[in-house]
């Protein structure tokens, strides 16, 4: 996991100088390599590729084969940026199946750590003696959510989440992901703190930010929640130029001579003689 100390402690260097931390999701090495080439500092292979690459209704189909190879591609494209891959849903329902789908993540993907979702403390602690660095994951937990909803905004569900974000602190996590939880709250809980807090859906108090780089760039129109925010429309830009070259195409202007392949004219009239001989030949 070459660099990743190195990248952990920059992120938790942001926390105490007070410096924003931004993280982005990305599934393959084309987006890996833009999204390092920008200079965000740490890149989410999320279980959300179910959704956004696969096609599936939900996280919960994604398998740890996908994980790996997703994260092998964007491992080979991010070269500066932090990889963290997502244990997909029933890979760490106890800390013997957590430590070896966590090794093989690591050993085969080269992914640099890894984000385990909910109060799961005996499968962390698991990983991290075997030395894989874990993301934490609390609020809305979409592997295990029953339904879309803010957590955290009745009394005994804040202290809940309160004492379980300084919970993964104690057993070794080196940050943790707070989604969609009232600000108010995040921002206690950021303050408690010495590890990182990174907010999805919990406001702009959260140590650093992360987005599924689909909704960022507007690629993704099934499921909008309110914390998205859309930097630009790739997708109706995609869409256009999709219909401008099936336009061209039915209409013989694509490909033109600049976009094709010329022969030399001696060897074409060779070619033509050898097949007229041919066929000459097969008549008689």
């Amino acid at each position: 996991m070459t660099g990743s100390s190195a990248s952990i402690r920059r992120m938790l260097d942001k926390k105490r100088q007070g410096k924003k931390i931004t993280m982005l999701t990305a599934y393959d090495f084309f987006m890996a390599k833009l999204v390092d080439g920008a200079g965000v500092d740490a890149i989410l292979v999320g279980d959300s590729l179910g959704m956004v690459v696969l096609g599936y209704e939900t996280t919960t189909s994604v398998t740890m084969d996908d994980m790996i190879r997703h994260a092998s591609a964007v491992r080979r494209g991010a070269v500066s940026a932090l990889v963290i891959g997502d244990m997909p849903y029933n890979s760490y329902s106890d800390p013997v199946i957590a430590v070896k789908n966590a090794k093989r993540f690591a050993e085969e993907s080269k992914c640099d750590a890894v984000k385990l979702e909910g109060e799961c403390y005996e499968a962390i602690k698991a990983i991290l003696d075997v030395g894989i660095p874990v993301l934490g994951h609390l609020g809305l937990t979409p592997q295990t959510a029953q339904e879309f909803k803010v957590q955290g905004k009745e009394i005994a569900d804040a202290e809940k989440i309160i004492g379980a974000s300084e919970e993964l602190e104690r057993v070794g996590c080196f940050a943790v992901v707070l989604e969609c939880i009232p600000f108010e709250l995040a921002r206690l809980v950021s303050s408690r703190l010495k590890i990182p807090t990174i907010g999805i859906g919990a406001g702009v108090d959260c140590d650093g930010q992360v987005l599924v780089i689909n909704d960022l760039l507007g690629l993704f129109d099934r499921f909008k929640p309110k914390f998205v925010k859309k930097f630009a429309d790739l997708g109706i830009v995609a869409q256009e130029a999709i219909k401008r070259y099936k336009d061209a195409v039915e209409k013989r202007e694509f490909p033109g001579p600049e976009n094709s392949y010329a022969m030399n004219k001696d060897n074409l009239q060779k070619v033509k003689y050898s097949l007229e001989k041919s066929i000459n030949g097969t008549a008689s």
